[in-house]
């Protein structure tokens, strides 16, 4: 399976996870492609709207460059929603980082899988515990 085809497949994951818990959510085809900042994926309930750019990664570090950091940012100023990274590594489950939780490696923005289980939250954790959460992964 080629990169972009499983990020397509995480993304569309992710919006399984999201509805199966309540939330709306949608997968925007072509975002980082537009010439307009777009996350991969907005999620929401009554309460919060969340902005999220994806990535599968067979590595246990992610870099991202200044540009997508950015207009995921602007992105989500615009439309008032919470700006998050949502990682998936190998043999892991999906972890979600606050733009604050990158780390800046001077020409770029990173996060490790350490990274992620230590500042990062799950799916359950980032729509709140009282969700039931189904359990899938990217084999």
């Amino acid at each position: 399976m080629d990169r972009k085809a499983k990020g397509t497949r995480g993304e569309r994951e992710l919006v399984k996870l999201f509805n199966e818990a309540g939330w709306g959510c949608i997968r925007i085809a072509g975002s980082g492609s537009s010439r307009y900042p777009s996350p991969d994926i907005l999620a929401g309930n009554a309460i919060r709207r969340l902005a999220i750019e994806c990535k599968v990664t067979a590595e246990t570090k992610k870099y991202f460059p200044d540009d997508e950091i950015e207009q995921l940012r602007t992105f989500s100023q615009k439309f008032g929603a919470e700006s998050w990274i949502g990682i998936h590594f190998p043999a892991e489950e999906w972890y979600f980082l606050m733009l604050e939780d990158l780390e800046r490696t001077g020409t770029a923005w990173a996060a490790s899988l350490g990274d992620a289980k230590r500042k990062g939250l799950t799916i359950q954790e980032l729509m709140g515990k009282e969700n039931n959460v189904p359990q899938n992964s990217l084999e």
